[in-house]
C-alpha cells in the first residue's frame, strides 16, 4: 500500500479533530482534500502573478497566460490527448457534460434518434440528455445493469443501434464503484457510427486515463475530486468534432472579430472558453496533476483496491449490513456503498460523525439507480490515497456503533 503517513503530512485538513476526535475523511468521492502543494500554488497565482490571461502584453499577464496554457499542456500530458486543442477548460464534469449536450448533441441529433446511457450514471449525465431528447424528440435509452452492479457487453450491444447517435457512460460509478469497459463500449458505440461521451469525474483520481487508446469521442472531469481546487474543470474532444462544434458561451475571450451584427470565434480551445477564464483553478489542477503523477497513478488504483478489499472483508463481519455493487474489488474503485438493516442513512453518517469519521449519505445524485438497487437512500465510504486499514478499523468501530445505538432505539 501507499505511504499514507507521508502522504498525509501534505494535506493540513487532516490535522483536524472534529467533535473530539482526529478526523478520518471518507468522503473524497464527494470531494477530495488539498495537499499543500495545490494550496501554495493558487496562494503563489494571487500573490506574485494575479493578471488576466490572452490580454494585456505587461509581466503578469504574460506570466499569467504561460501558466494558464501550461496547466493546459499539463493536462493534454495528464490524458494523453494528442494536442493541447482538445483541452477545454470548465467548471466541472457538469459543464463539461452540457457542452456536449447543447453543442454537439443540438447540432446532430433529431427525431427518431436514439441517445444511451447507463442506470449507474450521475445526474450530471442524465439530465443533460433527457433535455436533449424533449428538445430533439429522440430516444433516451438505458442499458440495464447485471445483478452486481456491472455492464455486460452483451447487453451494450443489444441496447445501441444504429439509431443511436450518442452513448454517455460513467467510468466509475460514484454509487456502486464499478469501473466499466469503457474501451469495448466506445467500440460498440463506433461500430453503429455514434460518439462516445464518457463520465471520468471518479476515474481522473484513481486510474491513468489515455483517451487515445480508449478512442472516446468526448471526456469530462472535475478537478475538486483530484485534489485540485473546485470550480475548474475538463472537456476533452476530438479536435475534428470539437472544431466543426458551435460555443454556446459568447463574450470576452472566446472572440475573434465583433461587428455590429456578426462575430467570428478563435480557434480550438479558446472559442469554448468565454469570458475571464478558471485562471487559478487551472494552475491548481496542474499542481494537483504534479502531485498524483509523483505518487503514481497505477500506485494509486492499486492502494484502493487492496483498500477496498480490506473493507468489504470487515465490514461484511457486521450482521445486517448489505454493500452494493461487484463483490470483487478488482472490479470496482475504492468506493463501497451499504445499508444497515433498519437505520437510516443519515442516522448512521450522524453517528459517524460525532466520532470524527465523514461519510457521505443519500441518494448520490444518483435517484436511478437508487430505484434501481430497491433503495431510498445508502451510505458510502469513499477511499483516497490518505486513507489506510486504520481508518477502515475506526469507520467499522463506528458502525458496530451505530448499530448498537439504533438496536437499543428501535
Amino acid at each position: 500500500m501507499l505511504n499514507t503517513k507521508e502522504i498525509r503530512s501534505y494535506f493540513p485538513i487532516l490535522n483536524l479533530e472534529v467533535n473530539g476526535h482526529p478526523l478520518v475523511y471518507l468522503d473524497s468521492g464527494a470531494t477530495s482534500q488539498k495537499p499543500i502543494q495545490v494550496i501554495e500554488a493558487i496562494k503563489k497565482y494571487y500573490e506574485f502573478d494575479n493578471s488576466n490571461v490572452h490580454r494585456g502584453v505587461h509581466t503578469l499577464g504574460n506570466r499569467a497566460t504561460e501558466s494558464y496554457e501550461g496547466a493546459r499542456e499539463k493536462v493534454r500530458g495528464f490524458i494523453n490527448a494528442k494536442s493541447s486543442k482538445e483541452v477545454i477548460f470548465t467548471r466541472g464534469t457538469t459543464t463539461a457534460i452540457n457542452t456536449v449536450a447543447q453543442s454537439y448533441g443540438l447540432a446532430n441529433v433529431k427525431e427518431g434518434d436514439e441517445i444511451v446511457i447507463t442506470y449507474m450514471e450521475h445526474h450530471s449525465n442524465i439530465i443533460p440528455w433527457q433535455q436533449l431528447a424533449k428538445i430533439t424528440g429522440a430516444t433516451l435509452k438505458y442499458i440495464d445493469l447485471e445483478e452486481d452492479g456491472t455492464l455486460s457487453l452483451e447487453k451494450v450491444r443489444e441496447t445501441i443501434t444504429d439509431k443511436t447517435k450518442i452513448v454517455s457512460v460513467v467510468y466509475v460509478s460514484n454509487v456502486l464503484g464499478t469501473m466499466n469497459p469503457i474501451k469495448e463500449i466506445t467500440q460498440i458505440a463506433h461500430d453503429h457510427g455514434a460518439v462516445m461521451v464518457v463520465d471520468g469525474a471518479q476515474a481522473a483520481p484513481h486510474l491513468k486515463l489515455d483517451v487515445q487508446a480508449l478512442d472516446c469521442d468526448f471526456l469530462a472531469f472535475s478537478g475538486h475530486k483530484m485534489c485540485g481546487p473546485t470550480g475548474i474543470g475538463v472537456l476533452y474532444g476530438k479536435e475534428a468534432l470539437l472544431d466543426a462544434m458551435e460555443p454556446i458561451e459568447f463574450g470576452g475571450e472566446m472572440i475573434d472579430f465583433v461587428g455590429l451584427q456578426e462575430s467570428t470565434w478563435k480557434e480550438l480551445p479558446w472559442k469554448f472558453e468565454g469570458g475571464t477564464p478558471i485562471i487559478a483553478g487551472a494552475i491548481g489542477l496542474a499542481a494537483a496533476i504534479d502531485f498524483l503523477e509523483e505518487i503514481g497513478l497505477s500506485e494509486i488504483e492499486k492502494h484502493e483496491h487492496e483498500l477496498a478489499a480490506y473493507a468489504m472483508e470487515k465490514m461484511s463481519t457486521i450482521e445486517g449490513l448489505t454493500i452494493y455493487g461487484p463483490q470483487d474489488p478488482l472490479k470496482r474503485a475504492g468506493i463501497v456503498t451499504f445499508n444497515l438493516d433498519e437505520v437510516h442513512p443519515h442516522d448512521v453518517a450522524t453517528v459517524l460523525d460525532m466520532n470524527g469519521i465523514a461519510i457521505r449519505a443519500g441518494h448520490h445524485c444518483a435517484q436511478p439507480l437508487m430505484k434501481w438497487l430497491k433503495a431510498t437512500a445508502t451510505a458510502r465510504a469513499s477511499f483516497y490515497i490518505y486513507n489506510s486499514e486504520a481508518d477502515v478499523d475506526l469507520l467499522v468501530a463506528g458502525l458496530r456503533t451505530a448499530k448498537e445505538y439504533f438496536g437499543d432505539v428501535f
